[in-house]
């Protein structure tokens, strides 16, 4: 694949993962009951580990002493990207409110697309900053439904503590991820950093198996594990791995910005949940900073990032 059509290909990615992580909506408003959050994530980054190393262990067995080497960077990345974001956000989901959760997230892409500039020195304009903003704009219509007034109503409880860990462990794991280079290509990289993630999850899982209400998932729960690690797990993270790789951490931020439109049409299509005007409205401000954000600088035909 040429670099043009690599960068094509991830740009078209942009519009793909944000479907994918939206799964993670259903499966987080379906699992109390089912399933124990740690539980949850464990499965779904044992079997997302399994699908990421798919004909790629001959190269994780070839690249085994630089992985030891920098273990600590895999563990690291395993516990920002699998545990904290894989699990707080089902804790955190028990005693807060989608608007609220949404809020806070809305934070991370800012926050990547500051710190790609000043930390991992990433080329940014300022119609990229404008992008960024402009999309902010439109997931926050969305999220208070046109009603900026009741921004100032807003309450937050103790379970917005767990979002905002996962919130800031997100940006961090996307910040790292781009810093700390590796000598295995994107699929077995994540299959490592899966499994590592794995590590750190195994005695929280153990914990809940021991003294949770839901000692093992029940079938249905079972299922939306299976579900989290092929859509929201496998696919999305592969995509944002690859879109990361070739577009930069600072323009991939913004591609969460979809996430709440993404939502809404799943909501539509499996829930029966209106679409109502203010997601037309958020998606008008989303779509045109997304374009300012990606798009590649006139001067020089490179990517900005």
């Amino acid at each position: 694949m040429s670099g043009l059509s690599k960068y094509q290909f991830a740009l078209a990615l942009l519009f793909i993962a944000p479907a994918l992580w939206s799964v993670n909506y259903l499966v987080a408003r379906t699992a109390p009951g089912q399933v124990e959050p740690h539980t949850l994530a464990l499965i779904r980054w044992l079997l997302a580990s399994f699908l990421f190393g798919l004909g790629h262990w001959r190269a994780i067995r070839a690249a085994r002493a630089e992985i030891l080497r920098d273990w600590r960077h895999y563990l690291v990345l395993g516990a920002l990207g699998v545990w904290i974001c894989g699990a707080w956000v089902y804790i955190g989901g028990r005693t807060t409110t989608a608007t609220n959760i949404a809020l806070i997230y809305s934070m991370a892409p800012v926050l990547i697309f500051v710190a790609s500039a000043l930390w991992l020195k990433e080329r940014v304009t300022w119609l990229q900053a404008v992008g960024v903003l402009l999309a902010f704009a439109g997931v926050l219509h969305v999220v208070l439904k046109g009603q900026w007034m009741h921004l100032a109503d807003v309450q937050f409880v103790v379970g917005d503590l767990w979002i905002v860990g996962a919130s800031l462990a997100w940006t961090a794991y996307s910040l790292l991820l781009k810093r700390w280079q590796s000598p295995l290509a994107v699929s077995p990289r994540l299959a490592v950093i899966a499994l590592a993630g794995c590590v750190v999850l195994l005695p929280f899982a153990l914990f809940e198996a021991l003294t949770g209400a839901q000692a093992m998932p029940t079938l249905t729960g079972f299922g939306l594990s299976v579900a989290a690690a092929l859509f929201p797990g496998y696919g999305a993270y592969l995509a944002f791995s690859v879109m990361q790789r070739e577009l930069g951490a600072a323009k991939v931020s913004v591609v969460q910005y979809l996430g709440p439109i993404y939502a809404a049409v799943i909501a539509w299509l499996v829930l029966g949940e209106a679409i109502a005007m203010h997601h037309v409205v958020g998606l008008g401000l989303i779509l045109p900073g997304i374009y300012l954000v990606s798009r590649r600088s006139p001067a020089s035909g490179q990517q900005a990032a």
